[in-house]
């Protein structure tokens, strides 16, 4: 099942491809949210039967479904998701297809997703010398 994170501010969407994905700032999360009222592991959100199930795994600012906090949820298509201050709406299942169908009749290529892609090769800080 293929679902997707839609930011509220118009931001790139964020594709849940995993069964399982954390939440969070950390470098390990499956979907990482640079934002500091995110918590490090802010919470959890797993695929099962045509829903989502999300868990909050202790946030100090919490996860709110709907508006409502919440320490666990189901999802429903177009659920409004808040981390911390940060919102997105829920789309899977036949509202996802809609979306994608949607935005390939308007011609526009589908938006970039947000992946923990950390690089393999850093620059080096050269420092001068004396």
């Amino acid at each position: 099942m293929r679902a997707r994170l839609v930011p509220a501010d118009g931001g790139p969407p964020i594709d849940l491809t995993k069964d399982l994905s954390v939440v969070g700032r950390g470098a390990d999360c499956d979907v990482r949210v640079e934002h500091k009222s995110v918590s490090k592991y802010h919470c959890v959100v797993v695929k099962t039967d045509g829903l989502l199930l999300l868990r909050d795994l202790g946030s100090t600012n919490g996860t709110r479904v709907n508006g409502q906090r919440v320490r666990r949820a189901a999802l429903l298509p177009n659920d409004s998701v808040g981390f911390a201050n940060l919102k997105y709406r829920v789309l899977f299942g036949a509202d996802l297809d809609a979306a994608l169908a949607a935005e390939a009749a308007a011609g526009s290529s589908a938006a970039p997703v947000r992946r923990n892609a950390l690089p393999d090769v850093y620059e080096e800080q050269h420092t001068p010398t004396d």
